[in-house]
């Protein structure tokens, strides 16, 4: 596709679903852009859009292409092992100084995909602290996988490979596969519409995670998008990533490294 053909396509996708491709990797959308367009069956680029124009559900076929959901209940077991054995303990005893008497954790799931993460940090949650009053926002773009957040599945065998036997047992309904999350673990989070582009982040949060959603914007959007997680975090506050998702100079932003994927941050 031609520059002149993205740059239509770019004003379609604004109009139509409030996505600014601008945002985007350039190179690598056009890939999928075209590799989208073959699949469709459509003749030309105009004649794909006339018809998402006029058909809600190839809309939202496009929609949850272009959002790119991919995830899995503890993806990364070990870095979900020091989120549990390390971080989130220490953000437990913090939160009953900054909220007493009962503390409580905030925490953020931007970018949930199928709430899979979220549900992780429910799970955690649950185990490490059951009585503190947690609040965890989970939060995407896409309407479909929302719905199916908030409906707690069904999830296959592959998405819940990760969640051990008794886990499997104590977080989620008996049968299956598809597989449904237990209704008092969903108790625990509130599934958002939200657009990380362009809508106002929460502040006061003790953990954001937002894994595998940077890597496919351009340098300057990541780099806009640190430093608003930054201003989202509390003193102290970590920023979870994704494995390949690296600050290249955090103490720019206020951050510190605290192992791989993890960033703090250090003043405010």
């Amino acid at each position: 596709m031609d520059a002149e053909a993205y740059g239509q396509i770019k004003v379609s996708v604004k109009k139509l679903m409030d996505i600014d491709l601008n945002h985007y990797k350039e190179e690598q959308m056009r890939r999928r852009l075209d590799s989208w367009l073959v699949r469709s069956g459509a003749v030309s680029w105009p004649d794909y859009i006339r018809r998402v124009s006029s058909d809600d559900r190839e809309l939202s076929k496009f929609r949850d292409y272009l959002t790119i959901n991919v995830s899995e209940f503890f993806r990364d077991q070990d870095r979900w092992n020091t989120l549990a054995e390390q971080i989130l303990p220490q953000l437990v005893k913090a939160s009953l100084t900054l909220r007493p008497p009962r503390g409580g954790l905030r925490l953020w799931s931007a970018g949930c995909s199928i709430g899979a993460e979220a549900y992780t940090l429910a799970i955690l949650s649950e185990e490490i602290a059951p009585n503190h009053p947690h609040r965890i926002l989970a939060t995407d773009l896409d309407r479909t996988v929302l719905a199916k957040c908030r409906a707690r599945g069904p999830y296959s065998a592959d998405e819940i490979q990760n969640v051990s036997p008794a886990r499997r047992a104590a977080f989620f309904e008996a049968g299956g596969p598809p597989f449904y999350v237990k209704d008092r673990t969903r108790r625990w989070i509130d599934f958002q519409e939200h657009n990380l582009l362009s809508d106002p982040f929460e502040r006061d949060q003790d953990l954001i995670i937002c894994r595998n959603v940077v890597i496919y914007f351009t340098a300057e959007t990541k780099n806009m998008l640190y430093q608003k997680f930054y201003e989202a975090l509390r003193p102290g506050g970590i920023l979870f990533l994704g494995g390949t998702e690296i600050i290249p100079r955090p103490q720019d932003i206020g951050f510190r490294s605290q192992g791989v994927s993890m960033y703090i941050k250090v003043s405010t």
